[in-house]
């Protein structure tokens, strides 16, 4: 056969190749189906067409599956450095990025081809020879920012400081004269946290810490009263201006002042004279991250010897992603997600089932994601990568794996996911398993989330000796932490005297002294099954208001048991504090008696609905001190009442976690409903006739809209979930075939209550919001630490400090 030229090759396929636009996305720095870079032994080809880039092994399924066969392929080999590069100190409480830990990331030389399949025929890049438009594609291609790129640096741009809308035209009043020392808070004693108020020169505290240190929210008080916005924070202004600290308070965040100068000026403030003294809002963030539970859920100072292989590939964090490096790693150790994504689904089949763009399929970045943590492939000691000589052991590092696609994808209905910011790790686990069951809802029977869901049961005992049971899906199991069940009581006693004494003295409590309280799991898990006493409650059964008595419990148990310890709590005056408590919790743990029985023999159901003409009595009616007191922390009005009617006024607390978890819900502003459940009127029938033309009936429309609030999406997702539902079936339970009900839970995996801990997400930091996770899992019978991309054998793992704890049921 007569060897074809290779350059009319190119010509002849050079109706495939195009010139990118400014708004196409160019991918050339990941694989879209494996975690292949440049860096990669292979390389990474990009099509020329797609601007999609694939690595060696995965190129030939785009070829045959679009027929493109031009590609650009880019190659990186690392250069040589010297070793004793000095790092840069860290300002910011972040990875990856300037200002945060230095990476030490190494230079890398790149070279060029333009590659065409089938048979990788290659002609070098640059060449004039090479026709125009070849020419042209390539420069664009390497000119443009790559997509993944361009998708990091749109979340971090949120984050930057911004210029202060109110800073230009600041009007300053007054004629006090600040000294460049000696400062103290107006309205208090305060000598330390103090802000100057840039209108009016006063000098004040600032807010009060959610451990209760900090100021006396003078500072903030004072903008409430006068409407003056800009403060900056003394202590952190010296000669570098773009340093210090000015807040805005209409912004309500940290924003630069471009005339800050000018307006220290204005009372006298000789700026270049100042020495710095306060740390600024960030760097006490990392000081308040560097005390003990960073050393000890770390496991900081000890030899953690590294482990390589299958389900050892860490995760590299791409600036404050650790809440969802820790949550993967957790998730995709259990058999239901590993079998789904893993065993039965192979990269090939993802890829091939995919649409156009695999970067936005969730089902791909899915299944990519599990193969790169599970293959193996990528837990490697860096060296090897490398080819340079193999390190000690116990400094052996990998790489990582950045899950920068899959994050694009889950995070892309959800505004908070999408920035750089930390997020709450629990938050981020409900979100992934929503998207999880939507991304299934076609094939429910496939969906791994289904193991960790269970049925919740709660029976409500009205004063009239009648009962309601209302019924819920869930899939994690929320317990307060009831500190008076401490078992080391004697200990805090002690230790609270040596506090209060050292405290009187002006001395300050070692970390070393600190005695934490201790509280059993088992007593987190009574206090959920524990009475509890409603006020207020509308009895249908004596048409008043009454006190009533709530039970809960569980009408199924999952595979996989999820429990959430509520470690931040509201002090009194309502401020957030989080709990500083050790949670002593088992290997094994039984839940079988906290089995629902459901309705009992004897026992009578509340009436479901008033009677004709006394709609009026059974409109759910939101109390008043509950709502006063969520208002005063801020929140809506209108979102308050929604939230004591929809937990039946159960308590302040519970109606905060509601309002906290519904805050998006599209009918949120929306009036409260006449009724409890609403009527059908209040149906719109423009969302029952959108239902219809997808095919669904009109009753089984009118039923999923009641269920899901009107909302078009969820009651769609609402109709796959129950694909056998009637509109003749109430709210807790569906239709079977054979026409008899059916109870939610019905179609969920079911089991012994016996359970084994195999995970722990662990969180460092005063709020949710800041810190870091760290991930503990037990796997082929030891505890493994997945801190990042560092994965080792655990030594002490910290099994009483857990944020999330990840149980399996032990099967007989």
């Amino acid at each position: 056969m007569e060897e074809v030229n290779p350059m009319e090759l190119l010509r002849f396929n050079l109706s495939r190749v195009r010139i990118p636009e400014p708004t196409n996305r160019i991918y050339k720095q990941e694989c879209c189906v494996s975690f292949d870079s440049p860096r990669s032994e292979g390389g990474l080809f990009v099509d020329m067409n797609t601007f999609l880039a694939f690595g060696k092994d995965y190129v030939v399924w785009n070829y045959e599956k679009t027929g493109n066969p031009v590609y650009l392929h880019i190659k990186q080999t690392k250069k040589l450095v010297p070793e004793d590069r000095p790092s840069k100190k860290p300002t910011l409480l972040a990875i990856g990025i300037d200002g945060g830990f230095d990476s030490n990331e190494p230079e890398y030389e790149e070279t060029h081809n333009i590659v065409i399949l089938p048979n990788y025929v290659a002609l070098p890049f640059p060449s004039v020879e090479l026709p125009e438009k070849v020419r042209l594609a390539v420069d664009a291609i390497l000119m443009a920012e790559g997509a993944e790129r361009k998708q990091q640096v749109a979340a971090w741009t949120a984050d930057k400081k911004q210029i202060s809308a109110y800073a230009m035209d600041l009007r300053q009043i007054g004629s006090v004269a600040v000294p460049p020392s000696g400062w103290k808070c107006a309205k208090c004693d305060k000598t330390e946290n103090l802000w100057l108020n840039l209108t009016d020169g006063m000098i004040l505290c600032g807010r009060r810490n959610w451990d209760g240190t900090g100021g006396n929210n003078h500072a903030v008080g004072h903008y409430k009263e006068t409407g003056y916005p800009l403060a900056v924070k003394l202590g952190t202004i010296t000669a570098d201006l773009e340093a210090a600290d000015v807040f805005s308070y209409p912004e309500d965040d940290s924003v630069i002042d471009p005339l800050l100068a000018e307006h220290l000026a204005y009372f006298g403030i000789d700026f270049s004279s100042l020495q710095k003294t306060e740390m600024t809002t960030a760097e006490r963030e990392l000081d308040q991250n560097t005390h003990f539970d960073w050393n000890r859920i770390q496991e900081s100072g000890q030899d953690v010897e590294p482990i390589f292989g299958r389900g050892y590939t860490g995760l590299t964090n791409l600036g404050n992603s650790c809440y969802m490096a820790a949550t993967m790693q957790v998730v995709f150790s259990t058999h239901s997600f590993c079998t789904r994504y893993y065993i039965n689904q192979g990269l090939k089949m993802a890829f091939e089932t995919a649409p156009a763009d695999p970067t936005v399929d969730l089902n791909m970045q899915l299944t990519k994601l599990v193969h790169g943590l599970l293959s193996g492939k990528y837990s490697v000691p860096a060296s090897e990568k490398d080819g340079t000589a193999a390190p000690a052991i116990t400094d052996a590092k990998q790489e990582g794996i950045p899950p920068r696609m899959f994050k694009a994808v889950i995070a892309a209905s959800h505004p908070e996911f999408s920035t750089m910011r930390q997020q709450d790790a629990l938050e981020f686990f409900l979100h992934f398993i929503d998207q999880v069951e939507r991304s299934n809802a076609v094939k429910p029977e496939l969906d791994p989330s289904r193991s960790f869901k269970f049925g919740v049961e709660d029976r409500i005992l009205c004063s009239s000796g009648k009962v309601a049971y209302n019924k819920r899906l869930d899939c994690i199991l929320s317990l307060n932490i009831p500190l008076h069940e401490a078992t080391n009581k004697e200990e805090l006693e002690a230790f609270n005297k040596i506090k209060a004494e050292k405290i009187s003295e002006g001395k300050d409590v070692s970390i070393d002294e600190i005695v934490r309280p201790r509280v059993p799991l088992e007593a987190c898990l009574a206090n959920f099954a524990a009475p509890e006493e409603i006020p207020d409650f509308y009895s249908s059964g004596l048409k008043a208001k009454t006190t009533a008595i709530k039970t809960a419990g569980l009408t199924s148990f999952p595979d996989y048991l999820v429990l959430h310890m509520r470690k931040f709590v509201m002090e009194a005056g309502w401020v957030p504090k989080k709990l500083d408590v050790y949670i002593d919790v088992p290997d094994i743990i039984d839940i079988s008696h906290m089995r629902s029985k459901g309705l009992q023999p004897g026992e009578e159901l509340l009436p479901e609905a008033a009677p004709e003409g006394e709609a009026g009595l059974s409109q759910p009616v939101a109390n008043e001190e509950i709502v006063a007191q969520l208002v005063s922390m801020g929140f809506n009005q209108l979102h308050c009442q929604k939230a004591a009617i929809n937990t039946s006024n159960a308590g302040v607390e519970e109606a905060m976690n509601w309002l906290l978890s519904h805050m998006d819900d599209p009918d949120i502003d929306a009036p409260v409903s006449q009724g409890a459940q609403g009527t059908e009127a209040s149906i719109d029938q423009s969302a029952v006739d959108t239902l219809i033309s997808f095919g669904f009936q009109e009753e089984i429309a009118r039923k999923a809209l009641k269920a899901s609030g009107g909302d078009i999406e969820k009651a769609t997702d609402w109709i796959f979930i129950n694909p056998n539902a009637s509109a003749s079936s109430d709210m807790d339970t569906t239709t079977s075939s054979n026409g008899l009900p059916t109870p939610i839970d019905a179609a969920l995996p079911d089991g012994g209550g016996r359970y084994q801990l195999f995970g722990i997400v662990s969180h460092i930091g005063t709020s949710t919001q800041c810190g870091h996770y760290v991930a503990h899992i037990l796997k082929d019978g030891r505890w493994v630490i997945f801190n990042d991309n560092k994965v080792g054998a655990s030594i002490n793992p910290p099994k009483d400090m857990g944020y999330l704890y990840f149980f399996e049921r032990i099967n007989n």
